[in-house]
Protein backbone atom coordinates (compact mmCIF):
# COMPACT_ATOMS: atom_id res chain seq x y z
CA UNK A 1 0.00 0.00 0.00
CA UNK A 2 1.44 3.26 -0.65
CA UNK A 3 0.51 6.00 1.68
CA UNK A 4 -0.23 9.83 0.26
CA UNK A 5 1.12 12.75 2.21
CA UNK A 6 -3.12 12.76 4.09
CA UNK A 7 -4.80 10.46 6.28
CA UNK A 8 -7.47 9.96 3.78
CA UNK A 9 -5.18 6.85 2.18
CA UNK A 10 -2.89 6.45 5.70
CA UNK A 11 -2.84 2.72 5.98
CA UNK A 12 -0.27 0.39 7.90
CA UNK A 13 2.98 0.79 5.93
CA UNK A 14 4.22 3.36 7.85
CA UNK A 15 3.28 2.11 11.19
CA UNK A 16 4.12 -2.17 10.10
CA UNK A 17 1.16 -3.32 11.64
CA UNK A 18 -2.03 -4.54 9.96
CA UNK A 19 -4.14 -4.32 13.39
CA UNK A 20 -3.36 -0.85 13.52
CA UNK A 21 -4.08 -0.13 9.64
CA UNK A 22 -7.46 -1.51 10.07
CA UNK A 23 -7.90 0.22 12.35
CA UNK A 24 -7.49 3.16 10.49
CA UNK A 25 -9.42 1.71 7.79
CA UNK A 26 -12.85 1.68 10.09
CA UNK A 27 -12.03 4.63 12.00
CA UNK A 28 -10.67 6.36 8.51
CA UNK A 29 -8.66 9.59 8.93
CA UNK A 30 -8.36 11.94 11.36
CA UNK A 31 -8.30 15.24 9.32
CA UNK A 32 -7.00 14.78 6.62
CA UNK A 33 -3.62 16.46 5.11
CA UNK A 34 -2.26 15.60 8.83
CA UNK A 35 1.19 14.23 8.21
CA UNK A 36 1.01 10.32 7.72
CA UNK A 37 4.05 9.58 10.44
CA UNK A 38 1.78 10.98 13.10
CA UNK A 39 0.71 8.26 14.73
CA UNK A 40 4.20 6.70 14.65
CA UNK A 41 5.38 10.02 16.54
CA UNK A 42 3.25 9.17 19.25
CA UNK A 43 4.24 5.41 19.36
CA UNK A 44 6.87 4.96 21.96
CA UNK A 45 10.44 3.09 20.63
CA UNK A 46 9.94 0.83 23.47
CA UNK A 47 6.43 -0.54 23.08
CA UNK A 48 5.85 -0.91 18.51
CA UNK A 49 2.47 -1.52 17.25
CA UNK A 50 2.37 -5.59 16.42
CA UNK A 51 -0.63 -7.64 15.44
CA UNK A 52 -0.21 -10.24 18.11
CA UNK A 53 0.39 -7.17 21.09
CA UNK A 54 -2.78 -5.35 19.94
CA UNK A 55 -4.56 -8.35 19.78
CA UNK A 56 -3.26 -9.46 23.59
CA UNK A 57 -4.06 -6.07 24.49
CA UNK A 58 -7.30 -6.23 23.26
CA UNK A 59 -8.24 -9.29 25.86
CA UNK A 60 -6.71 -8.05 28.00
CA UNK A 61 -9.35 -4.80 27.75
CA UNK A 62 -11.77 -6.80 28.10
CA UNK A 63 -11.38 -9.40 30.98
CA UNK A 64 -13.46 -8.84 33.84
CA UNK A 65 -10.50 -11.83 35.67
CA UNK A 66 -7.82 -8.35 35.86
CA UNK A 67 -10.49 -7.14 38.91
CA UNK A 68 -10.28 -8.22 42.15
CA UNK A 69 -13.73 -9.85 41.98
CA UNK A 70 -13.48 -10.21 38.67
CA UNK A 71 -16.83 -8.16 37.47
CA UNK A 72 -15.18 -5.19 36.15
CA UNK A 73 -12.80 -4.57 32.85
CA UNK A 74 -11.25 -1.43 31.06
CA UNK A 75 -14.18 -1.98 28.78
CA UNK A 76 -16.58 -1.72 32.32
CA UNK A 77 -15.98 2.13 31.49
CA UNK A 78 -14.55 2.17 28.46
CA UNK A 79 -17.15 0.38 26.52
CA UNK A 80 -16.78 0.39 22.80
CA UNK A 81 -20.95 0.72 22.23
CA UNK A 82 -21.01 4.10 24.18
CA UNK A 83 -18.28 6.06 22.84
CA UNK A 84 -15.69 4.22 24.52
CA UNK A 85 -16.72 5.65 28.01
CA UNK A 86 -20.09 4.45 30.12
CA UNK A 87 -22.39 7.56 30.03
CA UNK A 88 -22.10 7.63 33.71
CA UNK A 89 -21.30 11.06 35.69
CA UNK A 90 -19.04 9.05 37.76
CA UNK A 91 -17.68 5.04 37.03
CA UNK A 92 -18.66 2.18 39.14
CA UNK A 93 -16.17 -0.21 40.00
CA UNK A 94 -15.84 -2.99 42.21
CA UNK A 95 -18.53 -4.41 44.46
CA UNK A 96 -20.47 -1.36 43.29
CA UNK A 97 -18.37 1.55 44.20
CA UNK A 98 -18.55 4.89 42.77
CA UNK A 99 -15.73 7.11 42.18
CA UNK A 100 -15.97 11.15 41.59
CA UNK A 101 -14.44 11.28 38.04
CA UNK A 102 -16.20 10.69 34.78
CA UNK A 103 -14.49 8.36 32.81
CA UNK A 104 -12.54 10.29 29.37
CA UNK A 105 -13.22 8.49 26.13
CA UNK A 106 -10.07 6.24 25.07
CA UNK A 107 -11.15 7.50 21.77
CA UNK A 108 -7.91 8.84 20.19
CA UNK A 109 -6.13 9.05 23.46
CA UNK A 110 -2.93 8.27 22.08
CA UNK A 111 -2.74 11.72 20.81
CA UNK A 112 -3.08 12.99 24.64
CA UNK A 113 0.23 14.45 25.90
CA UNK A 114 -0.64 13.12 29.39
CA UNK A 115 -3.59 10.59 30.46
CA UNK A 116 -6.53 11.32 32.94
CA UNK A 117 -8.31 14.20 33.20
CA UNK A 118 -5.95 15.77 35.39
CA UNK A 119 -2.80 14.45 33.34
CA UNK A 120 -1.24 12.22 36.37
CA UNK A 121 -0.22 9.50 33.83
CA UNK A 122 2.44 10.06 31.84
CA UNK A 123 1.54 7.84 29.14
CA UNK A 124 -1.08 5.39 27.71
CA UNK A 125 1.11 2.50 29.30
CA UNK A 126 1.07 4.43 32.55
CA UNK A 127 -2.76 5.25 32.34
CA UNK A 128 -3.31 1.66 32.05
CA UNK A 129 -1.91 -0.25 35.13
CA UNK A 130 -3.17 2.33 37.47
CA UNK A 131 -6.84 1.56 37.48
CA UNK A 132 -6.20 -2.08 38.63
CA UNK A 133 -4.74 -1.35 41.41
CA UNK A 134 -7.23 1.63 42.59
CA UNK A 135 -9.50 0.12 45.54
CA UNK A 136 -12.80 1.35 44.17
CA UNK A 137 -11.97 0.65 40.39
CA UNK A 138 -10.77 -2.94 39.63
CA UNK A 139 -9.28 -3.39 43.20
CA UNK A 140 -6.22 -5.51 42.85
CA UNK A 141 -3.59 -5.35 45.89
CA UNK A 142 -0.15 -5.38 44.37
CA UNK A 143 1.12 -5.76 40.57
CA UNK A 144 2.56 -9.08 42.00
CA UNK A 145 -1.25 -10.62 42.53
CA UNK A 146 -2.05 -9.38 39.34
CA UNK A 147 0.77 -11.28 37.83
CA UNK A 148 0.07 -14.39 40.07
CA UNK A 149 -3.59 -14.45 38.55
CA UNK A 150 -2.39 -13.84 35.08
CA UNK A 151 0.15 -16.79 35.45
CA UNK A 152 -2.82 -18.76 36.41
CA UNK A 153 -4.43 -18.92 32.88
CA UNK A 154 -2.55 -20.79 30.28
CA UNK A 155 -3.80 -18.65 27.64
CA UNK A 156 -1.80 -15.70 29.05
CA UNK A 157 1.71 -17.85 29.86
CA UNK A 158 1.91 -18.49 26.14
CA UNK A 159 0.66 -15.16 24.59
CA UNK A 160 2.97 -12.84 26.69
CA UNK A 161 5.74 -15.05 25.85
CA UNK A 162 4.89 -14.63 21.93
CA UNK A 163 4.68 -11.45 22.39
CA UNK A 164 7.36 -10.34 24.60
CA UNK A 165 9.62 -13.25 24.80
CA UNK A 166 9.20 -13.23 28.50
CA UNK A 167 7.43 -14.11 31.68
CA UNK A 168 4.06 -11.95 32.40
CA UNK A 169 5.07 -9.43 34.26
CA UNK A 170 2.93 -6.22 35.20
CA UNK A 171 4.71 -3.51 32.84
CA UNK A 172 4.11 -5.64 30.07
CA UNK A 173 0.45 -5.46 30.89
CA UNK A 174 0.62 -1.83 30.50
CA UNK A 175 2.26 -2.38 27.22
CA UNK A 176 -0.31 -4.28 25.81
CA UNK A 177 -3.24 -2.62 27.27
CA UNK A 178 -1.86 0.87 25.43
CA UNK A 179 -1.06 -1.15 22.38
CA UNK A 180 -4.66 -1.84 21.54
CA UNK A 181 -5.94 1.45 22.74
CA UNK A 182 -3.70 3.38 20.32
CA UNK A 183 -5.67 1.55 17.86
CA UNK A 184 -8.78 3.46 19.17
CA UNK A 185 -8.83 6.52 16.60
CA UNK A 186 -11.67 8.87 16.35
CA UNK A 187 -12.40 10.22 12.81
CA UNK A 188 -13.85 11.04 9.88
CA UNK A 189 -15.83 13.87 10.65
CA UNK A 190 -17.91 16.13 9.06
CA UNK A 191 -15.83 19.05 9.93
CA UNK A 192 -12.81 16.82 8.78
CA UNK A 193 -14.45 16.80 5.19
CA UNK A 194 -15.19 20.14 5.26
CA UNK A 195 -11.73 21.45 6.46
CA UNK A 196 -10.28 19.39 3.37
CA UNK A 197 -12.08 21.79 1.38
CA UNK A 198 -15.35 19.87 1.50
CA UNK A 199 -18.16 22.65 1.45
CA UNK A 200 -21.09 21.14 1.14
CA UNK A 201 -20.41 19.00 4.65
CA UNK A 202 -21.36 21.17 6.88
CA UNK A 203 -25.11 21.94 7.49
CA UNK A 204 -26.28 25.73 7.48
CA UNK A 205 -26.73 25.80 11.34
CA UNK A 206 -23.20 24.03 11.59
CA UNK A 207 -21.70 26.74 9.61
CA UNK A 208 -23.19 29.15 11.65
CA UNK A 209 -21.84 27.23 14.75
CA UNK A 210 -18.71 27.30 13.08
CA UNK A 211 -18.51 30.84 12.76
CA UNK A 212 -19.18 31.12 16.22
CA UNK A 213 -16.47 28.47 17.34
CA UNK A 214 -13.76 30.45 16.16
CA UNK A 215 -14.90 34.22 17.15
CA UNK A 216 -18.13 34.94 19.94
CA UNK A 217 -18.30 31.73 21.44
CA UNK A 218 -14.23 31.70 21.64
CA UNK A 219 -14.06 27.91 22.16
CA UNK A 220 -11.41 27.53 19.30
CA UNK A 221 -8.95 29.45 22.27
CA UNK A 222 -8.68 26.21 23.83
CA UNK A 223 -9.94 23.53 21.00
CA UNK A 224 -8.79 25.20 17.93
CA UNK A 225 -7.73 22.79 15.30
CA UNK A 226 -3.93 22.09 14.15
CA UNK A 227 -3.09 19.25 11.44
CA UNK A 228 -0.55 18.26 13.27
CA UNK A 229 -2.04 17.66 16.53
CA UNK A 230 -5.70 16.80 15.65
CA UNK A 231 -7.96 16.63 18.36
CA UNK A 232 -9.61 19.67 19.25
CA UNK A 233 -7.74 20.73 22.47
CA UNK A 234 -4.90 22.41 23.74
CA UNK A 235 -3.71 19.08 26.23
CA UNK A 236 -3.71 22.10 28.89
CA UNK A 237 -5.30 22.29 32.27
CA UNK A 238 -8.33 24.72 33.23
CA UNK A 239 -9.99 25.77 36.18
CA UNK A 240 -14.14 26.65 34.49
CA UNK A 241 -15.71 26.66 37.66
CA UNK A 242 -16.70 23.39 37.44
CA UNK A 243 -15.47 22.25 40.35
CA UNK A 244 -15.98 25.13 42.31
CA UNK A 245 -19.44 24.84 43.27
CA UNK A 246 -19.84 25.23 47.11
CA UNK A 247 -15.71 24.58 47.45
CA UNK A 248 -12.93 26.42 49.61
CA UNK A 249 -10.14 25.99 47.14
CA UNK A 250 -7.64 27.15 49.79
CA UNK A 251 -8.49 25.14 52.49
CA UNK A 252 -8.87 21.98 50.78
CA UNK A 253 -5.71 22.98 48.62
CA UNK A 254 -3.81 23.21 52.38
CA UNK A 255 -4.89 20.03 54.07
CA UNK A 256 -4.16 18.33 50.30
CA UNK A 257 -0.42 19.76 50.65
CA UNK A 258 0.07 18.27 53.78
CA UNK A 259 -1.17 14.53 52.50
CA UNK A 260 0.11 14.56 49.22
CA UNK A 261 3.47 12.63 48.28
CA UNK A 262 4.89 14.40 45.53
CA UNK A 263 5.50 11.83 42.32
CA UNK A 264 3.72 9.18 44.53
CA UNK A 265 0.99 8.15 41.29
CA UNK A 266 -1.05 5.12 43.38
CA UNK A 267 -1.47 7.72 46.13
CA UNK A 268 -2.59 10.35 43.85
CA UNK A 269 -4.66 7.98 42.14
CA UNK A 270 -6.65 7.27 44.85
CA UNK A 271 -7.14 10.71 46.17
CA UNK A 272 -8.47 11.90 42.39
CA UNK A 273 -10.80 9.00 43.01
CA UNK A 274 -12.01 8.35 45.83
CA UNK A 275 -11.46 11.16 48.47
CA UNK A 276 -12.54 14.88 49.05
CA UNK A 277 -9.65 16.40 47.48
CA UNK A 278 -10.89 15.14 43.75
CA UNK A 279 -12.11 18.84 42.78
CA UNK A 280 -8.81 20.02 43.55
CA UNK A 281 -7.70 18.32 40.04
CA UNK A 282 -4.16 19.13 38.50
CA UNK A 283 -2.96 20.15 41.93
CA UNK A 284 -2.88 16.93 43.38
CA UNK A 285 -0.45 16.04 40.53
CA UNK A 286 1.42 19.55 40.73
CA UNK A 287 1.00 21.15 43.97
CA UNK A 288 1.07 24.25 42.06
CA UNK A 289 -1.68 26.88 43.05
CA UNK A 290 -2.28 28.03 39.79
CA UNK A 291 -3.55 25.17 39.07
CA UNK A 292 -6.22 24.50 41.37
CA UNK A 293 -9.69 23.34 40.33
CA UNK A 294 -8.17 22.89 36.77
CA UNK A 295 -8.83 19.53 34.48
CA UNK A 296 -7.50 18.75 31.75
CA UNK A 297 -9.44 20.38 28.17
CA UNK A 298 -11.61 17.51 26.54
CA UNK A 299 -10.80 17.11 23.20
CA UNK A 300 -14.10 17.47 20.63
CA UNK A 301 -14.02 14.09 18.66
CA UNK A 302 -16.96 12.71 18.78
CA UNK A 303 -18.11 14.69 21.54
CA UNK A 304 -22.04 13.52 21.60
CA UNK A 305 -20.97 9.99 22.36
CA UNK A 306 -19.41 10.94 25.87
CA UNK A 307 -21.96 12.73 28.13
CA UNK A 308 -22.44 13.74 30.54
CA UNK A 309 -19.34 16.04 30.50
CA UNK A 310 -16.92 17.39 32.51
CA UNK A 311 -14.28 15.75 35.19
CA UNK A 312 -17.31 14.57 37.38
CA UNK A 313 -20.34 14.08 35.19
CA UNK A 314 -22.37 17.07 36.27
CA UNK A 315 -23.37 18.63 32.81
CA UNK A 316 -25.91 15.90 31.08
CA UNK A 317 -26.20 17.86 27.59
CA UNK A 318 -24.67 19.90 25.37
CA UNK A 319 -26.93 22.71 26.11
CA UNK A 320 -25.93 22.31 29.41
CA UNK A 321 -21.86 22.69 28.13
CA UNK A 322 -22.71 25.83 25.93
CA UNK A 323 -25.08 27.33 29.02
CA UNK A 324 -22.08 26.80 31.67
CA UNK A 325 -19.82 28.86 29.19
CA UNK A 326 -22.04 31.46 27.91
CA UNK A 327 -22.72 32.43 31.39
CA UNK A 328 -18.80 32.76 32.18
CA UNK A 329 -18.32 29.67 33.96
CA UNK A 330 -18.43 29.80 38.21
CA UNK A 331 -16.33 32.34 39.75
CA UNK A 332 -14.00 31.34 42.00
CA UNK A 333 -10.46 32.58 43.15
CA UNK A 334 -9.00 30.29 40.64
CA UNK A 335 -10.61 30.51 37.45
CA UNK A 336 -9.01 30.38 34.25
CA UNK A 337 -8.55 34.22 33.16
CA UNK A 338 -10.44 33.02 29.69
CA UNK A 339 -13.48 32.59 30.78
CA UNK A 340 -15.98 35.06 30.76
CA UNK A 341 -19.65 35.65 29.62
CA UNK A 342 -20.31 35.17 25.90
CA UNK A 343 -23.51 36.58 25.47
CA UNK A 344 -24.43 34.17 22.70
CA UNK A 345 -28.77 34.00 22.10
CA UNK A 346 -30.81 30.76 22.07
CA UNK A 347 -30.21 31.19 18.16
CA UNK A 348 -26.68 30.83 18.20
CA UNK A 349 -26.52 28.33 21.43
CA UNK A 350 -28.39 26.42 19.43
CA UNK A 351 -25.93 26.57 16.33
CA UNK A 352 -23.16 25.73 18.56
CA UNK A 353 -24.77 22.44 19.80
CA UNK A 354 -25.55 21.84 15.75
CA UNK A 355 -21.88 21.92 15.19
CA UNK A 356 -20.50 19.83 18.10
CA UNK A 357 -23.11 17.49 18.30
CA UNK A 358 -23.15 16.74 14.49
CA UNK A 359 -20.22 17.87 12.97
CA UNK A 360 -17.63 16.29 15.21
CA UNK A 361 -19.14 13.05 15.07
CA UNK A 362 -17.25 10.38 12.71
CA UNK A 363 -18.55 8.45 10.04
CA UNK A 364 -17.97 4.98 12.24
CA UNK A 365 -20.49 6.52 14.81
CA UNK A 366 -22.52 8.82 12.73
CA UNK A 367 -26.01 6.96 13.87
CA UNK A 368 -25.46 6.55 17.28
CA UNK A 369 -24.16 9.84 17.07
CA UNK A 370 -27.48 11.16 15.78
CA UNK A 371 -29.66 9.52 18.70
CA UNK A 372 -27.43 10.31 21.29
CA UNK A 373 -28.01 14.56 20.29
CA UNK A 374 -31.94 13.75 20.01
CA UNK A 375 -31.41 12.18 23.52
CA UNK A 376 -29.97 14.93 24.49
CA UNK A 377 -32.12 17.71 22.76
CA UNK A 378 -35.19 16.28 24.73
CA UNK A 379 -33.66 16.57 28.03
CA UNK A 380 -32.57 20.01 27.43
CA UNK A 381 -36.11 20.91 26.24
CA UNK A 382 -37.21 20.70 29.66
CA UNK A 383 -34.18 20.95 31.57
CA UNK A 384 -31.15 23.78 31.29
CA UNK A 385 -29.69 23.92 34.86
CA UNK A 386 -27.16 25.99 33.88
CA UNK A 387 -28.74 28.46 32.12
CA UNK A 388 -28.76 32.10 33.41
CA UNK A 389 -29.45 34.90 31.11
CA UNK A 390 -28.98 37.03 32.94
CA UNK A 391 -25.54 36.52 33.71
CA UNK A 392 -24.65 36.10 30.06
CA UNK A 393 -26.24 38.94 29.08
CA UNK A 394 -24.39 41.36 31.69
CA UNK A 395 -27.21 41.99 33.51
CA UNK A 396 -25.09 40.24 37.01
CA UNK A 397 -21.99 41.95 37.23
CA UNK A 398 -18.37 40.78 37.43
CA UNK A 399 -18.47 38.21 33.84
CA UNK A 400 -16.84 40.30 31.88
CA UNK A 401 -17.59 41.71 28.35
CA UNK A 402 -19.02 39.99 25.80
CA UNK A 403 -17.64 39.64 22.15
CA UNK A 404 -19.36 41.34 19.32
CA UNK A 405 -21.89 39.73 17.28
CA UNK A 406 -20.28 37.92 13.89
CA UNK A 407 -21.41 40.20 10.78
CA UNK A 408 -23.48 37.52 8.94
CA UNK A 409 -24.33 39.72 6.08
CA UNK A 410 -21.13 40.21 3.90
CA UNK A 411 -19.68 37.17 4.67
CA UNK A 412 -20.52 32.91 4.52
CA UNK A 413 -20.67 32.18 8.14
CA UNK A 414 -18.71 29.22 7.95
CA UNK A 415 -15.65 31.20 6.86
CA UNK A 416 -15.84 33.84 9.82
CA UNK A 417 -12.67 33.07 11.79
CA UNK A 418 -10.62 31.32 9.85
CA UNK A 419 -10.40 27.87 8.05
CA UNK A 420 -7.46 25.65 8.86
CA UNK A 421 -5.35 25.57 5.90
CA UNK A 422 -5.01 22.83 3.32
CA UNK A 423 -2.47 20.36 2.55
Amino acid sequence: MQANKGWVAFGYAAIGCAALGAALAVAAPIGPGAPEDLVELVTPKDNPTTDAKVALGKKLYEDTRLSSDNTVACKTCHDPDKGFTDRLPTSKGVGGQTGKRNAPTVLSALFLDTQFLDGRAPNLEAQAKLPILNPIEMGMKSPEEVVAKLKGIPEYVDAFQKVFGREINYDDLGRAIAAFERTVLSSDAPIDRFLAGDDKALTPAQRRGWSLFNGKARCNTCHGFNASYPLFSDNKFHNIGIAARNKNFSDMALRAEKIVRAGDLDQIDELALNSEFSDLGRFLVTQNKAQIGAFKTNHLRDIALTSPYMHNGELKTLWDVVDHYNKGGIPNPFLDGGIQRLGLSEDQISDLVELLGGAFTSSRFAADGKAELERQRKLAASNRPERDTDAAMGKTMGRGDAPLDPDLSQKDPAFIGGRAPKY
